[in-house]
């Protein structure tokens, strides 16, 4: 190798599995759900309330929004499905936030996956609201959001941390393409009320994604617990240092 060159840093085992996930994802919006559907979990059960408004329809009237009927069922279904995804988006990131563990972990990522808790509640808010300002009605049901969330939950149980971090990556990245569908297809329609909601909330979720990623990258102030068993008692040994150096 050249001295002059520097070998570049491979990326880490895990990421690239995320993103090999990514490539094969083919995330669809369940534009054919609309209604009543018998094999939707928690659409149908016996009852006496008094049903206004079936699930994951819009007002044909009434809605206060100078768009097209079309326009809006097909908007406020894309957006619900957005709102199904982001619960089960919090569902993991609540679990991941309870059982950090770890010198890195145990403060820093509980606070980070804390703040991911409050902004993914905050996105969870603003799509539902702008589901309802279509005429819609946002899917509330915890059974029926995984059923239509284009992401699904990991499965039970304590893994490690960057399996963790890794899998809430893998969910942000996912929701990222899919809102940039949904946005692309807002402004062909020319809904620019629901191409502004998700615009913000894009920005943040790709903040929140940069955030995991770069948890998940090589280099860290922490080396482990092979200085336990090597002898060296934490000591880093001795090093090339020039001597002009400020950091003796």
């Amino acid at each position: 190798m050249n001295p002059d060159t520097q070998s570049v840093t491979r990326t880490p085992p895990d990421i690239q599995g995320v993103m090999t996930n990514l490539k094969n994802f083919n995330g669809t919006f369940n534009l054919n759900k609309s209604g009543f559907q018998p094999n939707t979990p928690g659409h149908e059960s016996a009852h006496d309330m008094v049903l206004r408004q079936e699930p994951r329809t819009v007002k044909r009237e009434g809605a206060g929004i100078g768009l097209p009927y079309e326009t809006r069922l097909e908007m406020a279904i894309m957006l619900d499905d957005h709102q199904c995804a982001l619960n089960v988006a919090l569902h993991q990131y609540n679990k991941h936030h309870w059982l950090t563990e770890g010198a890195e972990s145990f403060l820093s990522l509980h606070h980070l996956l804390d703040e991911h808790r409050e902004k993914t509640m905050e996105h969870i808010d603003m799509i539902g609201e702008r589901v309802a300002r279509l005429g819609g009605v946002p899917t509330a049901h915890p059974v029926t959001q995984h059923e239509l969330s284009y992401i699904k939950h990991e499965v039970e149980g304590r893994y490690t941390m960057r399996d963790f971090v890794r899998n809430d990556l893998e969910h942000e990245l996912k929701i990222q393409e899919m809102i940039r569908k949904h946005i692309s297809r807002a402004h062909d329609l020319h809904d620019w009320g629901t191409a502004e909601v998700l615009q913000e909330v894009l920005v943040d979720r790709e903040d929140l994604g940069y955030h995991l990623y770069s948890v998940l990258e090589d280099d860290t102030l922490v080396r482990g617990m092979n200085h336990l068993m090597d002898g060296s008692n934490d000591i880093a040994g001795d090093r090339p240092m020039n001597p002009e150096t400020k950091l003796q």
